[in-house]
């Protein structure tokens, strides 16, 4: 009886899987993490110093876009614009913020009746960026990334 009972017990251990190491490479490791990266989330968005009192990321978004539009609005405000039609376009900004906290103005789209009638408006809309104060970059996973995004401004000149 007892030996049937061990030969029972080394037969049970014998074909348990516990046993087995299986290895994994690295690169099978960072490719299974890659798989479930979120590419188009940051964990912080970029923002200015006045948006740091916000504790929801997604307050933060609005209150960075609204200082930018804010910035461009109030500067083509200023300006002398003359037009011999009214003008009720949107303009689409696409822009790139660097992971040092660098503005670019990546594209422009607008329609060509704005384009006629306003030539140098991207220049407007650039020279109204300069004077944006300090911007602190997105960060994903504890580092600081490089972001792009889309922003409407809507135009009204009569």
């Amino acid at each position: 009886m007892k030996y049937p009972l061990v030969f029972l017990l080394m037969l049970l251990l014998a074909s348990c899987n516990y046993f087995d190491v299986k290895k994994t490479s690295s690169e099978a490791i960072l490719n299974e993490e890659l798989k479930t990266f979120n590419w188009k989330e940051v964990d912080v968005y970029p923002s200015f110093s006045m948006c740091d009192s916000l504790s929801e990321k997604h307050e933060k978004m609005y209150c960075f876009q609204y200082f930018i539009k804010k910035q461009i609005i109030e500067s083509l405000e200023q300006e002398v614009i003359v037009v011999t039609q009214d003008i009720n376009d949107t303009i689409q900004l696409k822009f790139q913020i660097t992971e040092a906290g660098a503005l670019n103005l990546l594209e422009t789209e607008m329609d060509s009746l704005t384009i006629e009638e306003i030539p140098n408006i991207e220049d407007l809309i650039v020279k109204s960026l300069d004077s944006l104060p300090e911007i602190y970059p997105a960060i994903k996973r504890g580092q600081q990334v490089k972001t792009q995004f889309n922003l409407p401004i809507a135009i009204n000149v009569e």
